[in-house]
């Protein structure tokens, strides 16, 4: 008879034993069968999630016997608090999911059906180096282009080997500016750069003005601080146009249409200068252009503003007048706005706000954002990317303009080979209708690193199985919050997996590259990017990380960065004129003009397509990650366009019908749901769902804009006009 194993997820000091060792021990000195035992070697790994969110939560990952057994947010970490999103509090499924990558894969149908045959690392690598060496010898390494974004924010994974890769070899450049380039450079227009006051100091505030964000949803840790500072008397205005679980939470919603946050803001400047409520001294002394910007802000007086807006006259004084009373007053921007046309305008706009209140004086008062603005000036950037390496200037592609890119008859050269890591770009960018055509061209050699087989990799030529954050190490600096954490390996990868920083040291080898800079060890890199003298990273360490896990960079207690001024324009002050932006071509003054694609512009468009698509983030997917699992799917519940009872019964649509949304751009067949969150004339969809699901057919950005921001470089998504009607047997019959 066999006997079975017995194992003990005991941790326990060395040299003492565990109840089920004691038991066998008395067995054995009494003669009877002793249990044979496992030993038993458990240990906790702490990291860090590096998914694309504000938070970076810091974890504490239990491994047992080499297999990791349990995942908990780190309790001793004062933003993580112990507490993991819907998103990633089962994370570990998703490392041993049954669907994942584990071995390098080779296509062997037609391009977007997903049918591959496994094989060895020597000959992929093999194969693939030979046809990008094809590539560069008959087109030059333009002809290439590493295609990335935020699917890891860890800088080892993100940006390190990557781009040492690229910039040696002289590939075509990337320009990843789909989320935070163009409201970076709205603000920088006005203030000169990005910075803002630390988020926790919220706290502090008496008026929180949450625009474009969705923090409960988006920004999950940030939260308490909100609560705490509502309990303390603040009042929460949510600005939004759609009725979101933030807005529920709030104390006031305002609701403008899509695109007209710009014009919101300068009815605000003007109701707030007409009733002498800024603050001359800070204007005076800290700002210059105010006389011309009093000029602009008679063309937008409330009675406008209120047209363009949607909004009322009086709630646009109401709420101008209690901004400007209530100190301090403080306003949290994120991503939501800098998704239109014209939203590097709408930051600069918004910035101006505290400069005219003088919110900037007061602890808790200004403006915030991502903190990536002081984060990203603290890390030595140019030692972990060595821009130097580069053999001479390549040209720079938009990222949001990949189906541009692939189906070109005009550029020279044509990109014939598409490197794609941390991105799914068939199902997250823009115009994706187009970026599938791009991608089904037999002659566009398509190679992916991927956890699982994505809607992007079912074009691929290859795919190779990419390491979890678990499996690899890495550095992740928070964007919402000012530590930075280091990701230790917990597990050794699975299957035949590796970290993007070794695939690239894989492909370089492969390619006979031997420049040193190409093969760093990933500890190396980290060093590399910690090689800094800033006095606030004094306590920012490859060492002190490897004790906690994290450090809070040493930004001082009750830091104002603004409440002298100090700004870093060419002036060194708030510029409400901007003489860059006039060089630049661009209107100085804080300015409005309405999307092209939206009910103030294009009115032939808008005859044919009179509903605006805005976007929104899943609560249980991660743009598109976690959207393959089941546990995840059953929880988001079906793909959704949210519209309106109003919308609804003028195209004769009942809650659960199959609807189509189209425009020019693609169709998609989703479920209808009558929703009080959106007002006339809005729908909105997921941002990321599998394009192929059990109750749709195709992905909002099949119909979103790619139109480029008004600069800043970012993608117009939230500038989506569409029409929806109600599926008949027909229509779905003939895949109308």
């Amino acid at each position: 008879m066999s006997v079975p194993l017995l194992t003990a997820i005991v941790r326990k000091p060395s040299g003492t034993f565990n109840e089920v060792e004691m038991v066998a021990t008395n067995q054995k000195e009494q003669g009877t069968a002793a249990i044979p035992i496992v030993p038993v070697d458990t240990r906790t790994v702490r990291g860090v999630c590096s998914h694309d969110c504000p938070d970076s939560c810091v974890w504490d990952v239990t491994v047992t016997n080499e297999r990791a057994t349990a995942l908990r947010g780190a309790p001793d970490h004062p933003i993580t608090r112990g507490g993991l999103c819907a998103k990633v509090s089962h994370f570990l499924e998703r490392v041993y999911h049954a669907d994942r990558v584990l071995y390098p894969l080779k296509r062997v149908g037609p391009k977007g059906h997903g049918r591959f045959e496994r094989i060895s690392w020597e000959q992929a690598l093999s194969e693939v180096a030979a046809r990008l060496q094809r590539v560069i010898a008959a087109k030059g390494p333009e002809a290439v282009l590493p295609y990335s974004f935020a699917g890891s924010q860890g800088l080892l994974q993100y940006s390190s080997l990557d781009r040492r890769f690229a910039s040696y070899v002289g590939t075509s450049g990337l320009v990843r500016s789909l989320c935070g380039d163009t409201a970076s450079a709205g603000l920088s227009a006005t203030q000169g750069d990005a910075k803002g006051i630390d988020p926790l100091d919220l706290r502090y505030s008496k008026f929180i003005v949450l625009w474009g964000t969705n923090t409960m949803a988006n920004n999950l840790h940030l939260w308490p601080t909100i609560r705490d500072a509502k309990s303390a008397g603040a009042k929460i205005v949510v600005i939004d146009p759609i009725k979101t679980r933030t807005a529920d939470a709030a104390d006031w919603h305002i609701r403008p249409l899509p695109g007209t946050d710009g014009a919101l803001a300068l009815g605000m400047m003007h109701v707030i200068v007409r009733e002498g409520l800024h603050d001359r001294a800070y204007i005076e002394a800290y700002t210059v252009g105010f006389e011309q910007l009093q000029e602009r802000l008679a063309d937008f007086p409330p009675e406008r503003v209120a047209t363009i807006t949607g909004l009322s006259v009086d709630e646009i004084e109401l709420f101008a007048r209690a901004y400007a009373t209530t100190q301090p007053a403080c306003i949290r921007l994120m991503i939501g706005l800098e998704h239109h046309e014209n939203g590097a305008m709408m930051f600069r706009n918004i910035a101006c706000l505290p400069a005219l209140t003088g919110a900037w004086r007061l602890r808790g008062g200004g403006l915030t954002r991502s903190t990536f603005s002081y984060l990203g000036e603290m890390l030595n950037f140019d030692k972990l990317l060595r821009p130097d390496l580069g053999r001479q200037q390549s040209r720079t592609l938009n990222m949001a303009k990949l189906g541009d890119v692939l189906t070109s008859t005009t550029l020279e050269p044509g990109v014939d080979a598409l490197l794609v890591y941390n991105c799914n770009p068939a199902v997250t960018v823009p115009n994706a209708s187009q970026v599938r055509v791009g991608l089904e061209r037999e002659d566009l050699l398509t190679v992916v690193l991927d956890q699982f087989v994505t809607d992007t990799c079912k074009y691929a030529d290859y795919v190779f199985p990419a390491a979890t954050e678990i499996e690899q190490l890495d550095l992740v600096p928070s964007w919402g919050f000012l530590n930075i954490a280091l990701n230790r390996p917990a597990i050794k990868p699975l299957g035949e997996c590796v970290s993007n920083t070794e695939f690239f040291r894989r492909l370089a080898k492969a390619m006979n590259l031997t420049e040193p800079a190409l093969f760093a060890t990933d500890e190396e890199l980290v060093r590399d990017a910690l090689d800094v003298d800033h006095p606030w990273m004094a306590d920012v360490t490859f060492e002190t990380l490897s004790q906690d896990g994290w450090r809070r960079v040493g930004m001082p207690d009750g830091w104002l960065p603004f409440a002298t001024g100090g700004f870093a324009t060419a002036s060194g002050k708030l510029e409400f004129l901007s003489p860059s932006l006039a060089e630049q071509g661009f209107d100085p003054l804080p300015a409005f003009t309405a999307p092209i694609e939206s009910p103030a512009g294009d009115p032939v468009l808008y005859a044919r397509y009179p509903l605006t698509l805005v976007t929104t983030k899943s609560m249980h997917f991660l743009n598109s990650c976690y959207s393959n699992m089941e546990r995840h799917r059953r929880s988001e519940g079906p793909c959704v366009l949210e519209i309106s009872t109003e919308d609804a019964k003028a195209r004769g649509i009942s809650n659960g019908d199959q609807v189509l949304v189209f425009n020019d751009r693609g169709k998609v067949e989703v479920i209808a749901k009558l929703s009080e969150k959106v007002g006339p004339g809005l729908v909105t969809m997921p941002f990321a769902w599998p394009a192929r699901g059990p109750q749709n057919s195709g992905v909002a950005n099949e119909l979103t804009n790619d139109t480029l921001s008004d600069w800043g470089g970012g993608a117009s998504f939230h500038d989506t006009l569409v029409q929806v009607k109600r599926m008949s047997h027909r229509d779905e019959e003939t895949n109308i």
